[in-house]
C-alpha cells in the first residue's frame, strides 16, 4: 500500500489531516455504540493486565475513599499501573467510566425469587437493597443528580425485577411503570437526605448526629425562640427517634406501598 505523506500545512502530529489519538478528542466524543455492547464483543487478543472489571474496581475505590471528584483518568492509571491511553482502549470519556463504576456498586444487589412472594415482598427488599447500596457507595446519589447515564446490566437487572413484582395482577404496563417508579422516587428522595446527613457527619469530622446538633444549636435555639415554629419546637424538644433512620425509612415505605395498592387495586 502506498504510504500518504503528511501536508505541507499540516503541524507535526497529523497524517492525512488526521489527529492522533489523543485524550481531549477521545472524551469529548461519545461512542456510537455502548460500552456494553463492545464488551459483549471477543477482544482480537486476551488482555491480562487490564479488564473492565479491574478498572471498575479501582474506580470504585477511589470514590468510595475520596469521593466521586477524586476520580480521574490520570488518578486511575496511576492507581492501576498503566498509561492513562491504555485505560482509553477500554472506556471512551469519564460517562462511560462512571457506568462502569455504577454497575460495579450494584453487585451487591440481592433480591432472589423466594416461593409464595407478593409483590410488596419483591419491592420491599428492592427499596432496601436500593438503599444498601447508597450507604455503601454515597458517590451514586450524586452520580444520579448528575444524570449520569444509569442504564447498565446490574441496574437494569434490578428495574426489571421492581417492574415485574407487577406481572400477573392484571395491570396494564403503564401502571406497573408506575408503581415501580412510585418506589424508585422515594427511595431517592429518602436516600439523598441521609447521604448528605452522613456526608456532612464525615467532611466536618464528627462522630454523630448529636455533634451535628451541638454545632448548629445556637442557630436552632435562636429560631425556636422566635416564637415561629411551636410544632418543630415541640418535636425538638420531645422526640425520640430523631435517629432512627432505618424506622423512619421503612415507616415511608410503607407508606409508599399502601398507597400503591390502594390505587391500583391489589
Amino acid at each position: 500500500m502506498a504510504q500518504v505523506d503528511e501536508k505541507p500545512n499540516d503541524p507535526p502530529g497529523k497524517s492525512a489531516g488526521r489527529p492522533v489519538d489523543d485524550s481531549a478528542d477521545k472524551q469529548a466524543q461519545a461512542p456510537q455504540v455502548s460500552i456494553w455492547e463492545r464488551m459483549e464483543k471477543p477482544a482480537k487478543a486476551p488482555r491480562t493486565t487490564l479488564t473492565h472489571a479491574a478498572i471498575a474496581a479501582a474506580a470504585v475505590e477511589i470514590a468510595d475513599a475520596e469521593g466521586l471528584d477524586a476520580v480521574s483518568m490520570r488518578k486511575l492509571s496511576g492507581h492501576l499501573g498503566v498509561t492513562t491511553m491504555a485505560l482509553y482502549r477500554y472506556v471512551a470519556n469519564k460517562e462511560e467510566l462512571f457506568e462502569l463504576m455504577l454497575d460495579e456498586a450494584y453487585t451487591k444487589y440481592r433480591n432472589p425469587a423466594v416461593p409464595d412472594e407478593t409483590w410488596r415482598d419483591v419491592l420491599r427488599v428492592h427499596a432496601h437493597q436500593m438503599r444498601g447500596i447508597a450507604m455503601r457507595h454515597p458517590w451514586t446519589v450524586e452520580l444520579a443528580l448528575r444524570s449520569v447515564v444509569s442504564i447498565t446490566p446490574r441496574v437494569m437487572a434490578s428495574v426489571e425485577r421492581a417492574l415485574a413484582a407487577f406481572d400477573g395482577l392484571g395491570l396494564d404496563i403503564d401502571a406497573m411503570a408506575d408503581g415501580q417508579y412510585a418506589v424508585m422516587a422515594y427511595v431517592r428522595g429518602a436516600i439523598t437526605d441521609e447521604v448528605g446527613h452522613l456526608e456532612l457527619l464525615k467532611n466536618r469530622q464528627w462522630q454523630s448526629r448529636d455533634d451535628l446538633r451541638e454545632a448548629y444549636a445556637p442557630h436552632m435555639k435562636w429560631l425556636m425562640e422566635t416564637g415561629r415554629y411551636p410544632v418543630y419546637h415541640r418535636y425538638g424538644l420531645g422526640a425520640v427517634r430523631k435517629d432512627d433512620t432505618e424506622g423512619r425509612f421503612e415507616f415511608g415505605l410503607d407508606c409508599v406501598l399502601d398507597g400503591i395498592a390502594a390505587k391500583l387495586g391489589i
